[in-house]
């Protein structure tokens, strides 16, 4: 449980180290899009060869499309509610944040929001050690990759709406923390269950976090980077897979 721990901590550090990033350095917008572009591709990776073909090799069909079913409803529903209390652009790096001034509330939902994108991605990192053969190196790498980006582009639209660090430093702090908490729990909680009930968890997971590309980091890629999204988010695809058959 401590190893799971401590993946999960060491991929929830990368939102820390991007946040630090898109905060104190005034990074050009087209690059963060970019940047997102490149880690929606490597996250869509993992999800298509990590996650839900591992789902399918474990369980087979049903329960690998009803768990990505249920992971991209039981997300959709939650960020709608979010959505409503300011949480909508959580991951925009422009001025589309709303301040606590224009959206009371809109600082606590933004963190709650942070916490429904990186907590799928935690569990699974604990899962793959389920297997007794190590964690998985090509999920903690995707994550990781992928939480740069995030981190950035989130920490520059909350710099833009007036945060201050102490709450944006504090905020991706705790996420880091949580990151590993769940990655613990991950692990403790789901040892001993049936391959169809990890393969249906598995799949939820990756449901979550394709709808999660899908709704707040695409977004940010194409809002800046237009015509070229298409270009680096085959190519962050393409490191996440080269990862996965390294």
């Amino acid at each position: 449980m401590l190893e799971a721990a401590g993946w999960g901590l060491l991929a929830g550090s990368a939102l820390l180290v991007g946040a630090l990033v898109g905060y104190l350095v005034r990074v050009p917008r087209g690059v963060v899009a970019a940047v997102m572009g490149f880690g929606s591709g490597v996250l869509m990776s993992a999800v298509a060869f990590e996650l839900v073909g591992e789902a399918h090799e474990l369980g087979g069909l049903l329960p690998t499309a009803v768990g990505s079913a249920l992971g991209a409803l039981v997300y959709t529903g939650a960020n709608v509610l979010l959505a409503r209390r300011g949480a909508r652009h959580r991951k925009r790096s422009g001025g589309q944040q709303p301040s606590e001034s224009e959206q009371a509330g809109s600082g606590t939902a933004i963190a709650v929001g942070a916490l429904l994108d990186g907590i799928p991605e935690s569990v699974v990192i604990g899962t793959s050690l389920l297997a007794g053969g190590g964690v998985s190196a090509v999920t903690v790498a995707a994550v990781f990759i992928s939480n740069v980006p995030e981190g950035l582009s989130s920490a520059a639209g909350m710099r833009r709406a007036g945060r201050s660090r102490r709450y944006v430093f504090g905020l991706w702090t705790g996420i880091a923390l949580v990151s590993g908490l769940a990655s613990m729990l991950g692990y403790g909680l789901l040892a001993g269950v049936s391959p169809v009930w990890l393969a249906g968890i598995t799949a939820f997971a990756g449901g979550a976090i394709l709808s999660m590309v899908a709704d707040t980091m695409i977004p940010e890629a194409f809002d800046d980077a237009h015509l070229l999204v298409g270009l680096v988010t085959v190519a962050g695809f393409l490191t996440a897979f080269a990862l996965s058959h390294a």
